[in-house]
């Protein structure tokens, strides 16, 4: 197989100048990228995608391994009983991936979930009473009979176009089911005394139609992976510049979501199944859909969630590929578009790109007039959100659509190696080359809108971000490459192996927020 080189010969020396302009800033904590980010989404928190990563496994031994992970239903209260965060079998949540750069999926990943109500009962005065819990008990295994409410689901593989493809279903390596098991959320320590024991239980091997290659599948709750000053974000960046643009303060301000657990859907796939003829580089993103129909019974039938009678079409309601981007950068007329389009469209949203209102928003927010960099249009934002960057992880050839790239003949870093910084930090392996949980998004987003890309870029274009990219055109200068939110991102905890995200925080008992 041929592929890119991760860094050309011209690149090597772009990477040094990286390591030496920004490796010795603070990176920014990484804010999750879609938490209630468009009108519609917020009445319906179970299909709200709020992250997607895609990176080279670096667990060790899953060399050539893709690890692919999903979040949806954000900001969850682990007290959040007695119904807790059950998916909506309702719904239809799909992982795409586009291996040939045409903005078309190619492979699809569809997740459909199935909640079933066990019937448990109390003999109450010589009558069975059903309970008001989803647990009798304690549980501490798969189908423990003390669950109430067990959750399963199923995984198909369409080759093609997501509704007119391909379709076969994922199936266990053990035994050759194709029904998988939910962990039941985490609802405290009495009830599960060792729950990462417990969802370890729910860690699958499994076999994809059309990969020779095994693979991992796993879906449940996982602690939010982030740390970031969210209410002083969107309150116009309520922070002193003095702050936000000195990285010694970056413990200034505590993690307004280290209380929050959010639902994971992981597949750990090997890059030879998801690659497409000679070009390594893959594109992703992530939907969830509602039927277009829903009817509500005015005096719903006993069982499980039956107000709803849903019937009709798929209709795409989330749509999530590099972070940010509907948060923060589409306009708010246009967000609930977004949710709902393809990436073979997005030309319909160029302006947001190349014209983009936060660096102008963020001056208000600043009281810094004149600080929004003035390369107008932004090729540089093009480049990073629509395209890849050349030699990186732009595929052989490219339909400008927004989605995360990831080039998986760029070797993983470990762990322990990893820069924060991602590209900017001089590792190859970290976004936007595709997205580590480790790797602070906000932070390369916040320097990339306010120009920090184009002061790496220099004056010869050394990045390829376009002539006008360049220090000239960067009213911040070097303090674009300082920004921050004065919340640590390396205090979050994460696991070191598949599925990567840390065990959830329990609803009572030790460890509870």
């Amino acid at each position: 197989m041929t592929h890119h080189p991760v860094f050309p010969g011209r690149m090597l020396p772009i990477v040094a100048a990286l390591c030496a302009t920004v490796g010795g800033l603070l990176a920014l904590p990484a804010q999750a990228s879609s938490h209630r980010e468009a009108p519609f989404i917020t009445t319906a928190p179970k299909v709200d995608g709020t992250d997607l990563y895609m990176f080279s496994s670096y667990e060790p031994g899953r060399e050539g391994y893709v690890t692919l992970i999903a979040n949806y239903l954000p900001l969850q209260a682990p007290y959040g009983g007695p119904n807790y965060f059950s998916l909506d079998p309702n719904a239809l949540y799909e992982i795409h991936i586009d291996n040939d750069g045409d903005a078309k999926e190619d492979i699809t990943f569809q997740f459909r979930f199935n909640n079933k109500l066990n019937g448990v009962t109390l003999p109450i005065g010589g009558k069975n009473v059903a309970i008001p819990l989803i647990q009798a008990g304690q549980v501490t295994d798969v189908k423990s009979p003390s669950l109430n409410l067990t959750e399963t689901y199923r995984v198909d593989v369409v080759r093609g176009d997501r509704r007119g493809g391909q379709r076969a279903a994922v199936t266990n390596a053990s035994g050759g089911g194709a029904v998988f098991d939910k962990p039941v959320d985490n609802i405290g320590t009495k009830t599960i005394p060792d729950y990462a024991g417990y969802a370890a239980k729910h860690i699958y091997n499994v076999n994809i139609p059309g990969c020779s290659m095994p693979a991992k599948l796993f879906v449940g709750q996982r602690k939010d992976p982030f740390a970031v000053n969210l209410g002083t974000i969107f309150d116009l960046v309520n922070a002193p510049v003095s702050v936000i643009t000195n990285p010694a303060l970056i413990n200034a301000a505590p993690n307004t979501i280290d209380d929050a657990n959010v639902t994971t859907m992981a597949v750990e796939v090997h890059k030879s199944c998801l690659t497409h003829g000679s070009d390594p580089v893959i594109g992703a993103w992530t939907t969830a859909s509602l039927r277009q129909g829903r009817l509500l019974d005015p005096t719903p039938r006993k069982g499980h969630q039956t107000t709803e009678i849903v019937g009709g079409a798929w209709t795409q309601v989330s749509r999530l590929g590099m972070p940010l981007v509907n948060e923060v950068v589409i306009g708010l007329p246009d967000k609930d578009r977004f949710n709902g389009s393809k990436p073979k469209h997005d030309a319909q949203f160029a302006d947001y790109v190349t014209n983009p209102t936060l660096p102008a928003l963020i001056e208000i927010a600043l009281a810094l007039p004149n600080t929004a960099p003035k390369n107008i249009p932004r090729t540089d934002l093009v480049t990073t959100f629509l395209t890849g960057i050349k030699g990186v992880n732009q595929p052989m050839s490219v339909t400008p659509s927004e989605m995360l790239r990831l080039n998986t003949s760029t070797p993983a870093t470990a762990e322990a190696a990893q820069n924060r910084l991602g590209l900017a930090g001089g590792d190859a392996a970290g976004f936007p080359n595709g997205r580590r949980p480790k790797d602070d998004i906000v932070d390369v987003s916040l320097v990339a809108v306010m120009g920090g890309l184009c002061m790496l870029n220099g004056d010869n274009n050394a990045l390829q971000l376009g002539a006008d990219c360049k220090p000239a055109n960067v009213p911040l200068g070097a303090t674009s490459l300082k920004l921050h939110d004065a919340v640590d991102q390396a205090v979050v905890p994460l696991l070191p192996k598949f599925p990567y995200l840390f065990t959830p925080l329990p609803g009572a008992g030790a460890g509870a927020p």
